[in-house]
């Protein structure tokens, strides 16, 4: 005779428990990496090539540098400060498009030589930091949003030019001969600081003007065939992170090898990581009794645990759990309450009053130390076992 077939429980997660459970995080993460696509492909698309005056996309600069070869100013790209300090001369305006791209040792030397050559030198929205360093005196103040502004100053390339798309970054001089133009609330988004060698510095808020896309907009391509078209010759320096002279003579720090937005992006994932935390903390509530999905015979539960002790070498903890489930056991035979069955004063007493003819040491045996070998816990179990069905045959 056969017997009925048994079912089994299996403890593994099945597919859609494990989809379940799994699919919220999963979701954040195929947002996170669609959002990272789009974002790069917004950064790569139209603004491919941004502010160079090869580029033909909307970003890029080809068209204001066409308008400046027609009217006989020849335009050089470098990528370099080394290209771009040899290449200034008292008869070339030099346009920086990224001040902020250079290190403090890049800014001193270009400094250095804008004040030495004569020349004009047009930077694009610097910020604090490098403004401070290639044109000392000024201060930067809270951005604004670009838009049409009217010159409101003297400066004849600006009177000329009438309204443009200024804004972005404002700024203030402590020079009294300084141009402030296109003011936003009081604050120039162009600023003309004079140097007392004869040339000059530039310092314009946004470079909207220079746009291909915004160049026939109100008095955008005047205002830039002035600015960068008052000398015969024009250095468009592109900064790039592949320049050698940014390693300050081959020693660089740490940061220095960090790129630029470090801080912003350890925000973001600090962010995430909260969001996330906050997200597993709510699936958490009170523990849940359930069963067991088969039943695991005492012994075999038993002959596991004693494997991890020895594995372990818990003599100790094997011994203290052989002595305590022994007196467990001989508690109630004697009339000793549960609560004072591990209690040697009322324990040891009531078992010596029941076998009075006993031999053993009982103190060492229910309250002793541990054995120092396994031959000593193995006669400890057989010891335990004697007192306790010599304690139910009496």
């Amino acid at each position: 005779m056969t017997g009925a077939p048994t079912r089994s429980t299996s403890a593994s997660p099945t597919a859609r428990q494990v989809w379940t459970r799994n699919r919220g995080l999963l979701l954040g993460l195929l947002i996170i990496l669609v959002a990272g696509i789009a974002i790069a492909a917004v950064r790569t698309g139209d603004q491919h090539g941004r502010l160079d005056p090869r580029s033909a996309d909307p970003y890029g600069s080809r068209a204001v540098a066409e308008l400046l070869k027609d009217r006989g100013v020849s335009t050089r790209v470098v990528t370099t400060l080394d290209e771009a300090t040899e290449a200034v001369t008292p008869g070339t305006t030099l346009l920086v498009t990224d001040p902020d791209l250079l290190t403090d040792r890049q800014q001193r030397q270009l400094r250095t030589t804008m004040s030495e050559s004569a020349s004009r030198t047009v930077l694009l929205a610097p910020r604090a930091p490098s403004a401070r360093t290639l044109a000392p005196g000024v201060r930067v103040e809270k951005r604004t949003p670009v838009s049409p502004r009217s010159p409101q100053c003297s400066l004849p390339a600006a009177l000329r030019a009438g309204d443009a798309d200024t804004g972005g970054h404002r700024y203030t001089s402590e020079a009294a001969a300084a141009d402030a133009c296109y003011l936003s609330d009081g604050l120039a988004t162009l600023l003309r600081v004079p140097d007392t060698t004869g040339g000059d510095t530039v310092l314009l808020g946004a470079p909207d003007i220079l746009y291909n896309d915004r160049l026939d907009k109100q008095g955008n391509a005047s205002l830039a065939l002035q600015l960068l078209g008052s000398r015969p010759h024009l250095v468009w320096y592109l900064p790039s992170l592949g320049d050698a002279s940014a390693n300050n003579g081959g020693e660089s720090s740490f940061y220095d090898l960090v790129p630029p937005g470090w801080l912003w992006a350890t925000l973001q994932l600090a962010l995430a990581a909260v969001l996330a935390a906050i997200w597993r903390a709510r699936r958490l509530g009170p523990l849940v009794t359930e069963q067991l999905p088969v039943a695991v015979r005492a012994s075999e539960t038993t002959e596991g645990r004693a494997r991890l002790y020895r594995r372990a070498d818990a003599r100790d903890r094997a011994a203290a759990a052989l002595r305590s489930a022994t007196r467990t056991r001989l508690a109630p035979l004697l009339g000793v309450s549960a609560s004072r069955a591990h209690a040697s004063d009322a324990l040891i007493p009531a078992v010596s009053s029941h076998l009075p003819t006993t031999s053993q040491d009982l103190p060492a045996l229910l309250f002793g130390t541990a054995p120092s070998d396994d031959a000593g816990l193995i006669r400890l179990a057989d010891e335990l076992d004697a007192l306790e069905r010599e304690v139910r045959a009496s």
